[in-house]
């Protein structure tokens, strides 16, 4: 057994220690396990591997590896059923997500929370603010500054990978969102219940004011730090403006005390945003953060296609990580309207992962084509096993085919074109036959 003489991956790194889980996500990047090692030790990898997770298979998120998904779980009051949870956590992982957020907002969050780290082989977060009201059974006004980084605490000691703490709003903000104008003002639930808690209290935002404790948190259970986006976008009207960027800035420096103490460091991103600003954004990120990991939620590209937010999502996510950007959160088709259900779940994901593979793709993230020059020639030689196991939801793609087959050669064609499949008659064209369409 390997003899923990660091307290983070990036403290490991910092010292030249290569870890169990740099060996393996080393392993899954086709990188060498010193590229991941020097990643880690400058800030441009994470890998987020609680000390107390122990079902974990690491994975590494750096703009420079292949885009992962996370997806966003999680009970409420009017849909409570932790058992159907867990089942949409294992679909998730069976289609290859490699994070879980619990966002869980009613009932008894620690046990849900203790049994996804004890069961789950993904990546855990979770948002402890979302938490603390119902972890005190008290109303927002009431908890103190303390209260909220006792919570921490606990998601850290239950074995959670990540937190995003939104520590990037503070009472200056407060002002900014009042003489501002914005449309959605603040659309991110964390960054609300703070401004509110804030607003009613009159103090100085607990996580920025402790966020020192906070790290010294995250340092002891190598817990890694979301700086969450209060102020992302809520439309596309209010991208990139004031607010949103002032908050980036304050992240960047925030990312730069993470680092001091060892503790690693993503950065939460938008939003809404027109695609024409998205790329801009990624950059602008990634200078001020350092190269900090962004993590993007979408962006949504347009404000229109409620019940098809995971398709506005997944255009927004592939230009992102085309351009930088190394973690995408699902969305699904819910978005906007309802807690998803496990269709939303599927539609999300496979969404998401799409975009992911894409921007691989286009950002030359080796052997990222592999598996689409592997279908390639499947297709060519209408070989339908071969493009099911090529295929992203093989299940979904025998299902369209089964269901509509040609009515003569179940074999070669499909009901699109039947005889005059074009792959087909060049086939045939090549090898000297003659070709029958009628």
């Amino acid at each position: 057994m390997e003899t923990r003489n660091y307290t983070t991956q990036m403290d490991a790194a910092r010292k030249g220690i290569i870890t169990e889980e740099m060996k393996i996500v080393a392993k899954k990047e086709n990188v060498s396990e010193e590229f991941i090692r020097a990643g880690l030790a400058d800030g441009t990898i994470i890998i987020p591997a609680n000390k107390n997770h122990k079902s974990l298979d690491p994975n590494a998120i750096g703009s420079k590896l292949k885009t992962k998904i996370n997806v966003n779980l999680g009970v409420s009051r009017d849909c409570k059923d932790y058992d159907l949870e867990m089942e949409k956590v294992m679909k998730a992982v069976n289609m290859g997500a490699e994070a879980i957020m619990d966002l869980s907002s009613h009932g008894d969050t620690e046990i849900f929370r203790k049994k996804l780290c004890k069961e789950c082989p993904a990546m855990v977060g979770t948002v402890p603010v979302y938490d603390a009201v119902i972890h005190y059974k008290r109303d927002l006004k009431e908890l103190t500054a303390k209260d909220f980084i006792d919570v921490v605490r606990l998601h850290a000691q239950n074995g959670v990978d990540f937190v995003t703490v939104h520590c990037g709003i503070t009472k200056k903000t407060v002002e900014q969102i009042k003489a501002n104008n914005r449309i959605m003002n603040i659309v991110s639930r964390g960054g609300s219940l703070i401004f509110a808690w804030m607003s009613m209290t009159g103090n100085e935002n607990p996580f920025y004011e402790y966020y020192d404790e906070i790290l010294d948190i995250c340092r002891e259970y190598d817990v890694t730090v979301s700086l969450g986006d209060a102020c992302r976008p809520g439309c596309l009207a209010d991208a990139s403006d004031l607010v949103q960027i002032d908050e980036l800035t304050r992240l960047g420096e925030l990312t730069k005390r993470a680092w001091e103490k060892d503790v690693q460091v993503m950065i939460e991103g938008p939003g809404h945003m027109p695609m024409d600003q998205i790329a801009a954004n990624m950059k602008i990120q990634q200078t001020i953060c350092k190269g900090a990991p962004f993590y993007v939620l979408g962006p949504l590209v347009t404000d229109i296609a409620p019940g098809y937010d995971h398709i506005t999502a997944a255009i927004g996510g592939a230009i992102a990580a085309a351009n930088g950007a190394a973690f995408l959160c699902y969305v699904t088709p819910a978005e906007h309207l309802a807690l998803p259900n496990l269709e939303d779940v599927a539609q999300g994901i496979v969404a998401s992962k799409i975009a992911a593979h894409a921007a691989d793709i286009a950002k030359g993230v080796p052997g990222a084509r592999d598996q689409d020059d592997r279908m390639a020639r499947a297709r060519r030689k209408l070989d339908w096993d071969a493009q099911w196991l090529e295929a992203l939801d093989p299940e979904t793609a025998k299902a369209i085919r089964n269901s509509r087959l040609p009515e003569d050669d179940h074999s070669e064609a499909c009901s699109m074109c039947g005889k005059f499949c074009a792959v087909r008659s060049i086939n045939k064209a090549l090898a000297g036959e003659t070709i029958d369409i009628l």
